[in-house]
């Protein structure tokens, strides 16, 4: 990794779809996702730390934990006050309901770091990734500009200087682009259970 980046892990939904149930402890292969993202993390990223706003239920965990700053719940709050809180000059982001988000996907993102780049972002067939992505500390201010209009990530983009990452590079790290499968039904936690074939780390 050329440039310094902190990974960040963004646990602040509110679940609604699940019942309630906090994401970031649903268990796959017999493991809590957040731990699984942890594992991935710490062979990439010195400074970790987790963006909720029930931290209590984190206190047990080996990383740097803080809270939105702007009293709303969304993504794009998440992506601010991890940004806030980072010391380096850019930071990874991923959800933590994404049970199969490979380290080498990762790898290609921080590669494609260069100076003057501020959001480095994967783009596949179905669109835009905005939380499997790097933001540099620059995209702070424009963020929380943006979180006094709206709440769309996208929203502050055009401001940026945005390197997108097209699925046929992608794919050379994550054939099937895994990475990107995220729990928010218990549909689709079945779904991720049947993709448990030994090949997926």
């Amino acid at each position: 990794m050329k440039f310094p980046c902190t990974g960040v892990i963004l646990a602040g939904g509110l679940n609604t779809r699940f019942s309630g149930l906090n994401k970031a402890f649903i268990r796959i292969r017999g493991q809590y996702i957040l731990d699984y993202i942890y594992d991935v993390f710490k062979e990439l990223f010195q400074e970790i730390i987790l963006v909720t706003n029930e931290p209590l239920q984190y206190l047990d965990r080996d990383f740097m934990i803080t809270t939105d700053l702007f009293p709303i719940r969304s993504s794009l709050t998440g992506i601010h006050a991890g940004l806030f809180c980072a010391a380096n000059p850019y930071a990874f982001f991923i959800a933590c309901d994404t049970p199969f988000l490979k380290k080498e996907l990762i790898e290609i993102l921080l590669e494609a770091i260069e100076p003057g780049t501020d959001i480095i972002i994967p783009e596949t067939s179905a669109g835009l990734e905005p939380l499997c992505a790097v933001y540099s500390k620059k995209c702070l201010l424009p963020a929380e500009q943006q979180l006094r209009k709206d709440l769309r990530i996208r929203g502050f983009f055009k401001k940026m200087r945005v390197k997108k990452i097209p699925e046929h590079v992608l794919r050379k790290a994550d054939t099937d682009l895994i990475s990107f499968f995220n729990i928010n039904t218990p549909e689709e936690l079945a779904r991720a259970e049947e993709l448990i074939p030994e090949h997926i780390r």
